[in-house]
């Protein structure tokens, strides 16, 4: 749930310019990997055509290799949709080191930061019910709770949390990565963890990215509709519209329910890859709780640029950005925007978390493209590859 202001928007629980204590940039790079032979065969399924993967691999294909064998991700996965429907699905490496079992075909992963558009969408339908308002102080729900040095509730509004221009210190930063993959958080504790440090800048005045914003518009949903965030985002995103493989773990949940890769993770940052699977997601909650698979992950954000989700105008605000840095990508209310090389943008958000990242999104046309990996690529090229695998996958 972290953030990267250059080329592209990271989303672990740490943000870019302080980064994890338990990985640096040089050190998360996952070399090493390929000396125990993971690069698989490579495995793409075309729902309408499924010959056609028999005539050798296509750009995406190609794109998720070089994530395995050039980056030292141990899987790839992606799954794509072109404008007339047709979805394909693509797999690299292997599902799990030790054995060196098949990546499952769109398993399920951790979504990260992805979790923040649903959280998103949940605000902005209580804002079309006319029980929130984007521009109301956080004080009007959460009276008191809101109050540190440089930092009062009465001065940050709900667009505030939502576009991360609130000035919020973010909570992530300060937490150790085994203490997160083992400790389960009440949402009240992150908070603390937050307010216990100074305001990052005035409400209002300049973008910067905090986990710590989500927190807050979840417990504004629960304390309006009087009922658990994820109660509520499985009945009003993940029931309506069908998302069989997407839900938000129990408390205490620390395994992944469905067919999945392994997800693996440097800690320390001069240590071997570690499998982090099996964590405690409750430090991400309403910033980065929910597992999903790609495909879902598709059709979630289809469904919301199709007007599905929300009303027109409640759509509008949340495609309303503004810039982050000058690399093109540019933030909305839980949604981005990001250049594609074709032409055009791609609206969707992205997500990481110890052991997996995923990045992708829709474009106004109808395509679609979510791209998967089981270990944070923190380093440049690795991430800039991510990057490039969605953009060949919505321009091919």
């Amino acid at each position: 749930m972290r953030a990267r202001t250059g080329q592209n928007l990271r989303s672990s629980t740490r943000r870019d310019g302080r980064r994890r204590r338990a990985v640096s940039a040089a050190a998360a790079m996952a070399v090493g990997v390929m000396t125990l032979g993971v690069l698989a065969t490579p495995a793409a399924s075309d729902s309408a055509a499924p010959a056609a993967a028999a005539a050798g691999p296509d750009a995406v294909q190609r794109a998720l290799n070089t994530l395995v064998r050039d980056d030292g991700m141990p899987a790839a996965l992606a799954s794509v949709k072109d404008r007339n429907g047709r979805a394909r699905t693509y797999t690299a490496g292997v599902g799990d080191l030790t054995t060196g079992s098949k990546v499952p075909r769109d398993g399920q992963v951790r979504i990260g930061s992805n979790t923040k558009a649903f959280t998103a969408v949940v605000v902005l339908q209580l804002v079309g019910e006319g029980k929130i308002d984007l521009d109301a102080f956080v004080d009007t729900y959460l009276p008191g709770l809101v109050r540190g040095e440089g930092i009062d509730g009465n001065r940050i509004t709900v667009r505030h949390l939502l576009q991360h221009t609130s000035g919020l210190p973010d909570y992530g930063v300060h937490l150790d990565d085994d203490e997160i993959r083992n400790r389960y958080f009440e949402p009240r504790e992150l908070l603390d963890l937050a307010l216990d440090h100074p305001a990052d800048a005035e409400p209002g005045k300049t973008w910067g990215y905090s986990n710590t914003n989500y927190v807050l518009a979840g417990l504004i949903v629960q304390k309006v509709t009087g009922r658990p965030l994820a109660e509520e985002m499985d009945r009003r995103i993940i029931q309506r519209i069908g998302l069989r493989h997407t839900y938000f773990p129990a408390p205490g949940e620390m395994t992944v329910r469905e067919p999945h890769p392994r997800g693996y993770h440097r800690s320390p940052e001069d240590g071997p890859l570690r499998d982090f699977t099996e964590m405690d997601p409750s430090a991400g909650w309403a910033a980065g709780q929910l597992i999903s698979t790609n495909s879902d992950l598709n059709q979630f954000f289809i469904a919301l640029l199709a007007g599905r989700l929300l009303p027109a105008a409640q759509l509008a605000e949340m495609r309303t950005t503004v810039p982050v840095g000058t690399s093109g990508l540019r933030y909305g209310l839980g949604l981005t925007s990001r250049t594609l090389s074709c032409g055009g943008v791609y609206w969707g958000h992205g997500g990481d978390i110890a052991g997996y990242e995923t990045r992708g999104g829709v474009t106004d046309d109808g395509r679609a493209a979510n791209v998967a990996v089981t270990s944070i690529p923190t380093d440049e090229a690795a991430v800039r590859h991510v990057s490039e695998a969605v953009d060949t996958a919505l321009c091919g």
